[in-house]
């Protein structure tokens, strides 16, 4: 599966089977589902889980909050858009 496949899978009622916990959260919040996304993520530890932790509160407008969780996965929130940042992780965790 690449980028333009994930994509299109928003298009279904469904994630797509055997994705793993940070892109069913990405998958979910590409839906437009920021709740599920981030009750997926909300409580793993992890470098991973801070990352996408940390996306899911830019994109919920909490940038004080997002910065936490961009320190705890040793990154710094991007300068792109966010939706850039969305095919940024996906392609990470694809």
């Amino acid at each position: 599966m690449d980028l333009l496949d994930f994509k299109q899978s928003l298009q279904g009622a469904t994630p797509p089977k055997n994705l793993n916990v940070y892109l069913n959260a990405l998958w979910y919040d590409g839906k437009g589902d920021w709740k599920k996304a981030h009750d997926l993520v909300d409580g793993l530890s992890g470098t991973e889980a801070a990352r996408i932790h940390a996306y899911l509160h830019r994109v919920e407008g909490d940038h004080w909050n997002a910065n936490y969780w961009y320190r705890r996965a040793g990154e710094e929130m991007p300068a792109c858009s966010q939706e850039k940042e969305w095919e940024l992780l996906v392609g990470r965790f694809l």
